[in-house]
């Protein structure tokens, strides 16, 4: 396997973010995008040992990401793993990812959250959100918001014309999988929450995520050219 690059996008965590880092860097290289943090995100992030990119204003997590794809496609790098700078996603399960990469030739590898070790609000919307998916995908999508996943160099070069901004990109990283006829893999993944605070405004999100899931029902059957 060639060179995978550790992604964690970055807004306001400059109290979590350097454990991640140091925990992720035990494994692979990490690149962290602050997406204009205002608390020292960025600072904290390169003592840890990232390699830090900051993009201002703040232009939501699809932005940085996209960003940090850009960056990696611009150097020698075969794939990225994405992960949340929070403390959601635990670095100790890289390696699934990185061996469900291997044996499969996926190019997307999803980790899949136990929605029943959510809280009762999330575990209900995640679980709406995953039913609706499934319908407009064709196919089961256990978890379409997991933000812990391995992307292949192909897959962020066709999602370089992507024009989401926040957490519905992450929504499109699926729906152009499955257009591309590239392979589309799960991990089972920790199902982590300690009291962090959401980023998400409730009723701009459900009408984001109604106006992404139409989009995918019209676009998941016609192939990318």
């Amino acid at each position: 396997m060639g060179d995978v690059l550790a992604l964690i996008p970055a807004y306001q965590e400059a109290e979590r973010v350097a454990g991640v880092v140091s925990a992720a860097l035990a494994r692979l290289p990490v690149l962290v995008v602050d997406d204009g943090s205002t608390d020292g995100t960025a600072t904290v992030a390169a003592a840890a040992g990232a390699t830090v990119i900051v993009q201002v204003p703040n232009q939501g997590k699809g932005a940085a990401l996209r960003a940090g794809f850009a960056w990696a496609l611009a150097r020698d790098v075969e794939a990225v793993l994405t992960l949340d700078a929070d403390g959601q996603h635990d670095p100790g399960e890289i390696p699934a990812f990185l061996e469900a990469h291997r044996q499969t030739g996926a190019d997307l590898v999803i980790g899949r959250r136990d929605f029943r070790r959510m809280p009762p609000t999330r575990r209900l919307a995640n679980e709406l959100g995953r039913r609706a998916m499934s319908w407009a995908a064709g196919r089961d999508i256990p978890d379409n918001q997991s933000g812990y996943r391995l992307l292949s160099r192909r897959l962020m070069a066709a999602l370089e014309t992507s024009q989401e901004t926040g957490f519905e990109f992450e929504v499109e990283m699926i729906t152009t999988c499955i257009r591309a006829g590239f392979v589309l893999e799960w991990v089972p993944i920790r199902t982590i929450y300690a009291g962090e605070a959401s980023h998400i405004q409730p009723w701009r999100h459900l009408s984001s995520f109604v106006r992404i899931v139409r989009t995918t029902r019209r676009t998941v059957r016609t192939p990318l050219p």
